[in-house]
């Protein structure tokens, strides 16, 4: 019997399924595998569950970097455009 492969999206759905009560003998039933698979993908899921949050706390420390650095261009430009407008009055 040739092996499955499952994206991450539906082992997500289908352990929320499970962790929102369904049961787990029904769920395994209807997408055909196995408890103890199904046991393995929550047991991933939760230990990595807090993973979400530190992901946008990284991407608001990147965006707030980015954002200082474009604040510093505006200035470098602004600087410059008052020089050329001093230079051409």
């Amino acid at each position: 019997m040739k092996r499955r492969k499952w994206d991450p999206k539906t082992k997500a759905m289908i352990v929320v399924q499970g962790l929102k009560g369904k049961p787990v003998a029904e769920i395994c039933l209807e997408h055909q595998i196995s408890q103890t698979q199904y046991y393995q993908w929550r047991d991933q899921f939760l230990s990595n569950a807090h993973q979400i949050f530190a992901d946008n706390e990284k991407k608001n420390e990147l965006l707030t970097k980015e954002n200082v650095h474009l604040r510093k261009i505006i200035g470098d430009l602004t600087v410059e455009l008052k020089k050329t407008e001093e230079w051409l009055t």
